[in-house]
């Protein structure tokens, strides 16, 4: 099983970076439309979908959000991260297929709190800015590793 090493605040500077990219696909749109309860057609039923100007299904908005979450709890600042607060800009849509590459930047830190902004930036395989954002956090203060176990997810 994967390890993950957290950031703590003191570790993190101004304008580090974290990245990870992801290739959406229809399975991911059913598992967040199971989770989240957001059944709308046009991210679930491609034959609603195509009669929309988008043509197909696309990716829930918060879905890239979750894409941000992931970066924030398990690269940077990693676990034991807490989540303050997030604003998004969903600037193209996100279709099944794309792959897309989330990117954070610390832009702020405020020793206080240990509070932590980063810019957040979602961009599709054609290099295009797909969401724009930025997250606060509580960076951790002690350094952790731990191991992860993915759930497992039935049908």
């Amino acid at each position: 099983m994967p390890e993950v090493r957290n950031h703590t605040f003191d570790e993190l500077s101004i304008g580090q970076q974290a990245e990870s990219t992801h290739t959406v696909t229809m399975e991911d749109l059913r598992l967040f439309a199971a989770a989240s309860g957001d059944h709308n057609p046009l991210h679930l039923d491609p034959a609603y979908a195509a009669s929309t100007r988008f043509g197909g299904c696309i990716a829930h908005g918060m879905f890239s959000g979750g894409l941000i979450s992931a970066v924030l709890a398990m690269q940077m600042p990693g676990p034991g991260t807490i989540y303050l607060g997030q604003s998004l800009a969903f600037r193209l849509p996100v279709n099944v297929g794309d792959t897309l590459t989330v990117q954070l930047t610390v832009a702020d830190k405020q020793p206080r709190r240990r509070q932590v902004t980063l810019d957040c930036q979602v961009s599709n395989q054609h290099g295009k800015t797909v969401v724009t954002g930025t997250a606060e956090v509580i960076a951790p203060a002690e350094r952790e590793t731990v191991t992860i176990t993915p759930p497992q997810v039935h049908g």
